[in-house]
């Protein structure tokens, strides 16, 4: 739904005078807050403390044969942003990776990082940038802290491993699903040989 503003002091003669007009004016008007919580930077210190390098990387391209067996593995997913993919390392030892990806909540972006250490579990889920008006919940350390040291797609099951948060069940199970890719292209695309 689009909704336009119009002050009723701006309004044309017309529409000040129409039953809709009135009507409308009695609606709730959606409220989007919109709030940058952590910079990739301060992300990248948060989800890998020791790195002392972060190198950012592209994976080739997947075939369509490809994202249909990450499909597979990972389950529904919700509309993604941009997914950006660095090398966390100290003094040239792979840690893991860091993951930031944007899932779409109710109706705008949640951006959020996540990292997957060389053995594969996931550790400091963080909130870069929240912008609905419900569901910033998902900020709660309690919440985040459930995916720690998960590594295993079996492991991340919403509402099953992951709770859901009442109020911010859309966003909740959007972060979820899109951890879930995350793990599922780290295990076909970035895992070392030797975590096999």
């Amino acid at each position: 739904m689009i909704m336009i503003p119009i002050s009723i002091f701006q309004a044309p003669p017309l529409i000040r005078h129409s039953p809709l007009f009135a009507l409308a004016a009695l609606l709730p008007i959606p409220i989007v807050v919109a709030a940058d919580y952590m910079t990739v930077d301060e992300a990248q210190k948060a989800v890998f403390p020791s790195a002392d390098a972060f190198q950012e990387i592209v994976i080739a391209q997947q075939t369509p044969a490809q994202l249909e067996a990450l499909l597979a593995q990972a389950g529904p997913q919700p509309p993604h942003g941009v997914i950006r993919i660095w090398r966390a390392t100290h003094e040239g030892v792979l840690l893991g990776h860091l993951f930031v990806d944007e899932v779409i909540g109710r109706q705008n972006l949640i951006t959020y990082a996540v990292g997957i250490a060389t053995d594969g579990k996931l550790q400091n889920l963080e909130i870069l940038a929240y912008r609905e008006s419900h569901g910033g919940e998902i900020r709660n350390p309690a919440w985040r802290a459930q995916f720690d040291r998960r590594d295993a797609l079996g492991q991340l099951r919403f509402r099953t491993d992951i709770k859901n948060i009442s109020g911010a069940t859309l966003s909740s199970e959007h972060v979820t699903e899109g951890v879930r890719w995350l793990m599922a292209l780290w295990q076909a695309a970035l895992r070392p040989a030797a975590a096999g």
